[in-house]
């Protein structure tokens, strides 16, 4: 992790106040309600949270990244149409945004914040009116998947070879693990699978490469999961891989919608906790 008094963290902590000023404004327009309610919209909400909780994440800022979490969770199920974005489910939404933008002015003490009510009230707004409370008869809280039936899929996007030797190694013993050597070949790996229905659980994506980088090769396979009506929710978890100097382009990353990231040399023990958390091996 790195100290909120880094440099970077100020950019990240800069970027999150734009972020929630942009949420503010489009929940405010989703509350209004008619037109107002569009794809476009919910999409840039859910980017502007996800990438809060993101770079929460690299500099320990445990509370402001599990409201942004929760918060996520909520616009997921509407962005799917699994839940319709009510003016009571919007006004949570701007409760828990009015708390994160709190923490976020006041970073130092944000770990000893109480979010337990926005928390709570974000949970009660993830349920259908038909479907019970989580441990009263429901399966899975929102946002929380199964455990994948079967091997896994993995694509590793890695142009070093020891890197990429030592990803395949570990992370063959779980599946079928793929290579590609920079952002070009993932994407076009990543297109045959979709086009083959054998669509990939798991990506390790270098960010610094030739020909097209790992930012940007994210930004398309997520693109390539919406044309087929997968949000990034549902898709392929993404984990960047980077060097500790390349953190910033990691905060960047989270914009582009991947999932998380670990620092070279790589912490197989840490790499297998971010697997289980996702739920993609037991």
């Amino acid at each position: 992790m790195i100290s909120i008094d880094h440099e970077l963290a100020e950019g990240y902590l800069a970027e999150s106040r734009n972020h929630l000023i942009t949420v503010e404004a489009d929940l405010l327009a989703l509350e209004r309600g008619g037109d107002e309610i569009n794809d476009e919209r919910i999409n840039r909400l859910f980017r502007a949270v996800h990438s809060i909780k993101g770079g929460a994440g690299i500099f320990d800022l445990v509370k402001i990244r599990e409201l942004a979490h929760e918060m996520e969770d909520l616009l997921a199920l509407i962005r799917s149409s699994n839940l319709v974005p009510t003016p009571d489910r919007v006004r949570i939404l701007l409760s828990a945004a009015d708390q994160l933008d709190e923490m976020i002015q006041n970073p130092g003490n944000s770990n000893r914040a109480d979010i337990r009510k926005s928390v709570a009230d974000l949970a009660l707004a993830k349920l259908h009116p038909q479907q019970p409370a989580v441990g009263q008869g429901s399966d899975f809280p929102a946002g929380q998947a199964r455990h994948k039936d079967g091997p896994l899929r993995v694509l590793v996007v890695e142009d070093d070879f020891v890197s990429r030797l030592l990803l395949q190694t570990f992370l063959s013993r779980y599946g079928e693990c793929h290579m590609a050597v920079n952002g070009r070949e993932a994407v076009e790996a990543f297109r045959l699978s979709l086009e083959r229905g054998q669509k990939y659980d798991l990506i390790c994506m270098d960010i610094m490469m030739p020909e097209m980088d790992g930012r940007e090769a994210v930004r398309h396979i997520r693109a390539l999961e919406e044309a087929q009506g997968i949000s990034s929710t549902y898709g392929a978890k993404i984990i960047m891989t980077t060097a500790v100097g390349d953190i910033k382009e990691v905060i960047r990353c989270f914009q582009e919608l991947c999932d998380s990231y670990l620092v070279k040399p790589i912490d197989l023990p840490e790499l297998l906790s971010q697997l289980k958390s996702y739920n993609l091996v037991k």
